[in-house]
């Protein structure tokens, strides 16, 4: 997943733009004229180029007289300006920002739906587990050490993973379960975790089973690691930036994904057959 997401949603907006300009009877030139930009900021924004600042959506629906949607466009350029948050914009001071940034849309929410081939997610990680991904975060990003902080702030997650009225649906590759992120120790106990957490009544953990086999997998893999809130929105961490997808097509298109890997895991004893045989591995 790249950012492709992102720049058509700037795309669409800066039709929105345009069309209104055009409905002014306005060139490009003249709307520069009128605002006091140069002809290629009009430009870039129409063609999705630039995303306008607050000030610049309330200067041109003001000399295109559409002042009365401003509220509109602004929510609309706000929320793409949203979508797409580069890391550095969110760990400037530290690993715990961006986790205490986050908490907000995980607290609003009741259904969550999880799918990962990389490693375990953060709700179902151990403290011990946590401590170890956000060190390696820490190190090859270069940020400073807050590490002990943002395990705190993560570990938040614990309680709304222990509410038996929140629902959890989690599906994971089984390569997650032998992938090491530290030492065995660290492995064991977070094996042990996965297994005590598949027998609550909320937590649904399926595992695909690494024998399943690319036949039913080639409509759309590879699947980058990603979380469903309700049915509301989603959140995709790559390797550059964090994406908020709110857009219903979005939504669906990860729902139907969602649904299709879950479909091809296994839960219950099954998947507790598979933990236990990668804890045997691990000890």
């Amino acid at each position: 997943m790249t950012s492709s997401a992102s720049d058509q949603a700037r795309a669409a907006i800066g039709q929105r733009f345009r069309s209104l300009r055009a409905a002014c009877g306005m060139t490009g030139r003249e709307l520069a004229a009128l605002t006091g930009w140069h002809p290629t900021k009009i430009s870039k924004i129409e063609r999705g180029r630039m995303t306008p600042s607050a000030e610049d959506v309330r200067i041109w629906l003001d000399k295109c007289g559409a002042s009365d949607q401003e509220e509109e466009f602004q929510a609309a350029v706000a929320g793409v300006s949203e979508m797409y948050i580069p890391w550095h914009h969110l760990e400037y001071a530290g690993l715990r920002t961006s986790q205490t940034k986050v908490m907000p849309e995980w607290e609003s929410a009741n259904l969550f739906r999880a799918y990962s081939h990389s490693i375990v997610p953060g709700p179902l990680q151990t403290g011990e587990y946590t401590r170890a991904v956000l060190s390696s975060i820490r190190d090859r990003r270069g940020l400073v050490d807050d590490v002990e902080l943002a395990v705190e702030a993560r570990l938040r997650k614990h309680e709304l993973l222990a509410d038996p009225a929140r629902k959890f649906e989690v599906v994971l590759e089984e390569c997650v379960l032998r992938r090491l992120v530290s030492t065995a120790e660290v492995t064991v106990k977070q094996l042990t975790r996965l297994i005590d957490l598949s027998y609550l009544p909320h937590v649904d953990i399926r595992i695909i089973p690494h024998h399943a086999e690319a036949a039913p997998r080639s409509r759309g893999w590879p699947v980058e690691d990603f979380w469903i809130f309700d049915s509301a929105h989603v959140a995709v961490e790559l390797v550059s930036a964090y994406m908020t997808f709110t857009a219903d097509v979005d939504v669906r298109n990860y729902e139907k994904t969602f649904s299709d890997l879950f479909g091809q895991g296994v839960g219950g004893a099954e998947a507790r057959q598979i933990l236990f045989k990668a804890l045997g591995g691990a000890t």
